[in-house]
């Protein structure tokens, strides 16, 4: 069983197509349920046996994260396969449901606390059946364009030093380092469960929607960069399906092959504070 968010287009939704013709069983969350259930139709189109179910899930309201995840665990699935596919991108100053800085919640602090629990199904779920689980978080090559420091942690919410771009940037560089300490950690503890970030290349999707004319204007001389949407899903099913990956954990990749990312992803100190920012954060939120 494989668990996608931000399934509902671009992406994500080819990811979701490729898996369940690969056989998995899929659950889409989605904040948007009506493009989620189009998503589906379309799925099941092409193929009638296909299994996709759609749940609600907003990645910026911890409130929805956890209904999501109760409401899945729910289902009585296994858990085999969690792609963290959703996110927003160069939105304007914002904050998130809980009072986060938009991209960093959507991006960053959603996919963390998401994976923290339903970490315990996926390590059953390996445990009990044998396989391998997979956790993928998709990143970007934006990474690399973040603040001097990497990541604000003592200005997260500071709207005078704000920058769309670097913030976007701090979430993406958020990714690897959540799926590096993460691959840390399963390794301590001995789980059969690998972590890994994935930057799926420029494509031209309903992310980049707050940039549109920026983004136009860049295709035109930066084309032969361009990836399909489906070339942009490839690294996501890759390095979720693939058995030659069997094992690799804690790794970036870009076109379905192993890159090292930048300086500050590969920085174990900051991957290690990130955690424990983002895990005193999400504590503090849900107790307020």
């Amino acid at each position: 069983m494989e668990d996608l968010q931000g399934g509902a287009s671009g992406i994500g939704l080819e990811t979701a197509r490729v898996l369940a013709l690969r056989g998995a069983h899929v659950i889409i969350g989605a904040r948007n349920m009506e493009a989620a259930n189009g998503a589906k139709k379309l799925i099941l189109n092409e193929n009638a046996a296909a299994r996709v179910e759609v749940l609600r899930l907003d990645l910026n309201s911890l409130k929805s994260i956890r209904t999501f995840v109760n409401e899945f665990n729910a289902l009585g699935v296994p858990l085999n396969i969690l792609i963290n596919n959703a996110g927003v991108m160069f939105c304007p100053y914002q904050l998130s449901d809980d009072g986060i800085e938009m991209q960093f919640a959507t991006n960053h602090l959603g996919h963390f606390l998401l994976t923290n629990l339903l970490l315990e199904k996926l390590k059953n779920t390996a445990k009990t059946t044998g396989i391998e689980g997979r956790i993928v978080n998709l990143s970007s090559i934006a990474h690399l364009h973040t603040y001097h420091e990497g990541i604000r942690f003592d200005k997260i919410n500071d709207q005078s030093g704000y920058s769309d771009k670097k913030s976007y940037g701090q979430s993406k560089l958020a990714n690897i380092l959540h799926a590096k300490e993460l691959a840390r950690r399963l390794k301590e503890e001995g789980a059969n469960v690998t972590a890994n970030a994935v930057h799926p290349g420029l494509i031209m999707t309903n992310l980049m929607r707050h940039s549109f004319i920026l983004m136009n204007i860049l295709k035109v001389f930066t084309y032969i960069l361009w990836k399909t949407v489906p070339q942009g899903a490839s690294s996501s099913c890759y390095v979720a399906l693939h058995p030659s990956l069997k094992g690799v954990s804690g790794k970036y990749f870009i076109d379905c092959n192993e890159i090292a990312p930048g300086a500050l992803a590969r920085d174990e100190d900051l991957a290690k504070k990130l955690w424990d920012f983002s895990d005193k954060l999400v504590t503090s939120l849900s107790n307020p």
